[in-house]
């Protein structure tokens, strides 16, 4: 692949973090992969990986031009700094753990690719439970909200029901494609 963003999306639950921290252990040392930092308005918790930023922050970053992409979900603003884009011109690719709402809203371009991480509905109910992030009601808004999402095109599907180390290789074997 030339220079590309990839993004990873798919349900809550379905482990993109794990599947891209996986990947990222397989390919260490590969300086032609980037895995991008998100900014999220949200406060650092325990399994989360990302930059907490203010809201005033955050708007501050998108009214200055200093975020590439940016989006809203689940009541946080999330994104992903400009500085991204030169690794992309030159010719690196640039994993971002992204949203399924806002990858479908992005224009098809050659410099673009889709990764749309899943699980079993099962899977995803216990991951969201065990995770502990949210009210019972919100666990459930959040698998209803998977149906708006099952025809996703993607470029690449993993299925992150088994060993996440599989998952993981599958995404670093698609990266290395």
């Amino acid at each position: 692949m030339s220079g590309a963003w990839i993004f990873v999306c798919g349900p809550s639950g379905a482990g993109q973090d794990s599947v891209i921290a996986s990947a990222r252990h397989h390919l260490s040392g590969q300086e032609g992969i980037v895995f991008a930092r998100r900014m999220v308005t949200r406060p650092l918790q325990a399994g989360s990986d990302h930059d907490p930023v203010t809201e005033q922050d955050f708007h501050g970053l998108v009214s200055t031009g200093g975020l590439r992409w940016h989006w809203q979900a689940h009541g946080f603003h999330y994104g992903i700094a400009q500085h991204y884009a030169a690794q992309v011109q030159a010719g690196r690719l640039v994993v971002v753990n992204g949203s399924r709402a806002h990858v479908r809203e992005l224009a098809p371009s050659p410099d673009l690719r889709i990764v749309h991480v899943t699980a079993s509905p099962g899977q995803l109910a216990a991951r969201l439970t065990q995770r502990g992030r949210d009210a019972s009601s919100a666990v459930a808004e959040r698998l209803a909200r998977n149906t708006g999402f099952i025809d996703m095109a993607a470029d690449c599907v993993i299925v992150n029901d088994a060993e996440l180390s599989a998952a993981g290789q599958r995404l670093a074997d698609y990266l290395m494609a």
